[in-house]
């Protein structure tokens, strides 16, 4: 309505005065007319910013009437804090199973809710600090018992975290009684999946191995007992191993319940009894992925094709499938004793190898991160062996060899010829010419023996110089 009146006022103030520069237009001369036209535009202009004020001041007036609205709304919603929160009432805690507990309480009954929505903060103590919220009024906790159980819960306001919380309310289980020192130590335990014959629907099965020692402070007439709980099932020991004073230190469950691929922790409760002490229990939890011995590799081939090794394999006996595993190949040579080990996602690898050198080969197995949380590697298979086995030298050798050798063969050659004279009767001497002298001294000696039995002959051979002298003796 403001709105339309001022705009009429002002439209009739331009209206009458351009009625009025029309009526006198012919008796004003340029410049008058040119004054009257600015001073229309002045007055224009001062409409149009009054204009923009009157509507900023109803905007604002709006906005202000909206926050004025949605503050009383919210105030509407917001419980009164001048009301404090009453801790929640009948809080207990019981043990439902190996390792496990439930938490339970109930809102006070004259906690006045009111709009709010209401929650609870539940803190575990003992044997491991944790806090958690929840809208529950119960909650199951998978924990070690052995060394006592405390918990505490306070009210909160689920939406509002800022406002104060009710004071805590606690519960506890006291630890089991027994003598210090008379429950099982060292205890650890291993899971492995086997191929079930007997179960068509089932094809594999987990086997369970667990192994501990005597508490030092434990008669010894102490017995102890294993139980393993795996979900809601719960199984007891039938094949123990004993020590030298017949007490059990190991149980074995060739077929369980346990699922590899599964999320449950398993929980393991040993007690004992002993005429004079009182045994105390032990339990402990145990991630599925920390204890599994994975199966090696199975079917393994390997051949030699020039320089390239080439090796296959088949996925372990397992749940997982088969792109689950990761896989390490270890090839060791037989001659230098140089080891080479890589990792690889398939089943087969191939390496280059020198071809003159015996190889052994080895592959191993874990599950990835991708389907399980990282946990151990099976054991290596049985080496297997490819390659030549006759060592032949190399270059360097050959080159050191070969002149020692040749070397000592041409001194046993040499001294073979020195031995038996091969060099003068290969290469006899060529005889000088003879002369007088010599036939003469010949003949003479030849004289002077002929008269023996044997005949012996004496032939000199005198070079002209006198410098050699051969002789030839026959008997």
């Amino acid at each position: 309505m403001l709105h339309w009146e001022l705009g009429t006022c002002w439209r009739g103030k331009i209206l009458s005065g351009a009625a009025e520069q029309h009526s006198f237009r012919h008796k004003l001369n340029f410049k008058e007319f040119n004054t009257y036209l600015l001073e229309a535009t002045r007055v224009l202009k001062e409409f149009s910013i009054d204009l923009i004020k009157q509507g900023l001041i109803i905007m604002l007036a709006a906005i202000l009437i909206l926050f004025g609205a949605t503050a009383i709304l919210q105030a509407d919603l917001i419980p009164d804090t001048k009301s404090l929160l009453l801790p929640p009432a009948n809080f207990t805690i019981k043990i439902i199973g190996l390792a496990q507990v439930l938490l339970r309480w109930e809102p006070d009954p004259q906690q006045e809710l009111r709009n709010a929505v209401l929650g609870y903060a539940v803190r575990i103590n003992t044997p491991q600090e944790d806090d958690y919220e929840t809208r529950d009024t119960e909650r199951r906790c998978v924990t070690i018992l052995h060394k006592g159980f405390s918990a505490s819960v306070q009210t909160i306001f689920w939406n509002e975290h800022s406002l104060p919380a009710s004071s805590w309310v606690t519960a506890e289980l006291k630890d089991p009684p027994g003598s210090p020192g008379t429950s099982i130590v060292n205890l650890t335990c291993t899971t492995n999946t086997v191929i079930d014959k007997y179960t068509l629907l089932r094809p594999y099965q987990v086997s369970l191995h667990c192994t501990w020692l005597v508490g030092q402070e434990a008669p010894e007439d102490t017995q102890y007992f294993f139980y393993y709980r795996y979900g809601p099932w719960t199984e007891e020991c039938q094949e123990y191993s004993k020590d030298t004073l017949k007490r059990n230190i190991a149980c074995w469950f060739p077929r369980t319940v346990i699922n590899s691929k599964g999320r449950d922790r398993l929980a393991v409760y040993i007690n004992g009894s002993s005429r004079h002490a009182i045994i105390k229990p032990y339990d402990q939890l145990f991630d599925l992925h920390a204890i599994d011995q994975v199966n090696p590799p199975m079917n393994i081939t390997a051949e030699i094709d020039g320089v390239h090794l080439s090796i296959q394999w088949e996925k372990p006996v397992s749940f997982f499938p088969i792109h689950c595993f990761q896989y390490e190949v270890k090839i060791q040579s037989t001659r230098n004793n140089y080891v080479q080990i890589e990792k690889t996602t398939t089943n087969a690898f191939t390496s280059v190898i020198d071809a003159i050198s015996k190889y052994s080969v080895q592959v191993r197995a874990t599950v990835e991160s991708v389907c399980r949380a990282e946990g151990r590697w099976s054991e290596w298979t049985q080496p297997i062996y490819v390659g030549n086995d006759e060592q032949t030298p190399s270059r360097e050798w050959l080159l050191i060899i070969l002149p020692v050798a040749i070397f000592f063969i041409l001194l046993m050659i040499s001294l073979i010829c020195r031995i038996c004279h091969l060099w003068a009767k290969l290469f006899p001497p060529v005889p000088a010419p003879k002369n007088n002298i010599q036939d003469l001294f010949v003949s003479t000696m030849h004289e002077k023996f002929s008269s023996n039995e044997t005949e012996i002959e004496v032939i000199n051979y005198v070079d002209e110089h006198g410098l050699e002298i051969l002789e030839d003796s026959v008997f």
